[in-house]
């Protein structure tokens, strides 16, 4: 009854009652948008501010990307307070991907926050997190270091820094960051955990296991200080819940690739891949034990799927190639890197890939289609006609294909064969519109004389004809 006794208040212009009803409706209901939206916009029209940021404060508590609440909360704090003008204006620049005006805003809202030590700390630290979106990395330490001076931290703003440095392979800088954060008292697990992390991956295992009371990462620094049997020992007493995590499966294929049991190594990357799909690091490890074992293909297969997954498409592309040179015949690996050459406008040597996998599957219809798009994309209307052809043989129920020789056979003058695709086309088609497509096509060209019907080979089949009569 109170909303509908608000609404009805409300329509009446009678804005004190209606909010005092609607204040009743949102007791009951806290987190209902509906009713912060009304109470925060009768706030406004009581003249009320400070109730209305509230409710659009708590607007954005339950929905950050509302532009409503953003909105009057910008208006709101225009002319009252302009620390939180600014930021309330630069988060909603942020979300809405104008990340140039975010940091701008953020810029003027730091020279608003006065002596205000907890607004210099959250508003350097978001533009901080600004600075990495945009790829500003330098600017994104030199707010860290600003942070650092200050004395009310906390452990996720070190664990960030480190995190900066650790993303650039700056592994002693990353130390650096976690050491400072166990001067200023935060010698937690979660700092001595990264520490660990990072000293690993800075190749110094005798100093993470140190700082790990981690069981697996314990055991993946044995491995890595060539402490095998002890490792291997405990992999064999973990408890069972550690025995189908990720990390087991890995260690447990390091162990194997340690002792060149390949085979066994192979197999354990395998249950890795099932727990974690698709990750580079199941490429990685394959592709180390194929390269001892002295498989330079699967190797060459393996770092390019490496590199694909981490976006090092010109390497991929390179160790594809290795690939195919030593084994011709795989058909999926000549579709994948032909696929990336197109990606990265190298359709001429694209093609070349398609046209080896008719010539071991001549009735591909994938690699068909492609060469015919590609003949068609430079103009080679009679290859193109030539693949459609042969796709039409493979599979005459392709409807594309048979609409699209139909047209090639238009573009080389080829009435009758136009006629015959056109009639086959609109016998197969169940589509009206392509069915009215088809059907006024197929009765313009059976209208035409046979002064129109000369056959041509299409421009690029007469230019290259004028240079074979020049070699004659």
């Amino acid at each position: 009854m109170s909303l509908q006794l608000a609404e009805q208040f409300e329509a009446n212009e009678q804005y004190e009652q209606a909010y005092e009803e609607y204040k009743k409706e949102y007791a009951n209901n806290p987190d209902d948008l509906g009713l912060l939206e009304r109470l925060g916009h009768l706030s406004l029209i009581l003249e009320n501010k400070d109730e209305a940021a509230y409710y659009y404060y708590e607007i954005l508590k339950r929905d950050v990307t509302n532009p409503l609440a953003y909105d009057q909360l910008i208006s709101i704090y225009e002319n009252t307070d302009r620390y939180k003008y600014y930021i309330y204006r630069g988060n909603k620049n942020s979300i809405e991907g104008k990340l140039d005006f975010a940091i701008n805003d953020f810029k003027k809202a730091l020279a608003q926050a006065g002596d205000d030590e907890t607004q210099i700390i959250m508003t350097r630290l978001t533009l901080a997190n600004l600075y990495r979106q945009v790829g500003n990395i330098p600017k994104a330490i030199d707010e860290f270091n600003l942070i650092m001076e200050y004395d009310h931290l906390n452990e996720d703003i070190f664990l960030q820094f480190a995190d900066i440095y650790m993303k650039d392979d700056a592994y002693s800088s990353a130390i650096d960051v976690l050491q400072r954060a166990k001067s200023k008292g935060f010698d937690t697990d979660r700092i001595n955990e990264a520490l660990a992390a990072v000293y690993l991956k800075d190749g110094n295992a005798k100093k993470a296991i140190e700082y790990t009371k981690d069981e697996l990462l314990k055991i993946q620094c044995m491995l890595e200080l060539g402490e095998v049997d002890e490792a291997y020992s405990k992999l064999n007493t973990l408890p069972e819940q550690y025995k189908n995590s990720a990390k087991y499966y890995t260690l447990m294929a390091q162990y194997y690739y340690s002792q060149k049991d390949y085979d066994k190594a192979l197999e354990y990357i395998d249950e890795y891949n099932k727990v974690s799909p698709n990750s580079p690091l199941t490429y990685q490890m394959r592709a180390l034990v194929y390269e001892d074992k002295g498989d330079e293909y699967n190797a060459h297969v393996n770092w390019g799927k490496y590199n694909l997954l981490r976006k090092n498409t010109d390497i991929a592309i390179n160790e594809f190639i290795n690939a195919v040179q030593m084994q011709s015949d795989d058909i999926d690996l000549m579709f994948t890197l032909a696929d990336l050459l197109n990606e990265t406008g190298e359709t001429n040597h694209a093609a070349e890939y398609y046209e080896k996998i008719v010539k071991i599957d001549p009735n591909n219809k994938e690699a068909l289609r492609k060469l015919a798009n590609f003949r068609e994309g430079i103009g080679d209307y009679g290859m193109q006609v030539e693949y459609l052809e042969k796709l039409a043989a493979v599979d005459p129920k392709d409807l594309e294909s048979l609409k699209l020789l139909a047209k090639a056979y238009e573009k080389t003058k080829n009435k009758k064969g136009a006629i015959e695709t056109y009639q086959k086309y609109i016998q197969r088609v169940k589509d009206p519109v392509d069915y009215k497509m088809a059907k006024e096509k197929l009765d313009k060209l059976e209208s035409m004389g046979s002064a129109d019907a000369e056959e041509s080979v299409g421009l690029i089949d007469k230019i290259m004809g004028f240079f074979n009569k020049d070699k004659m």
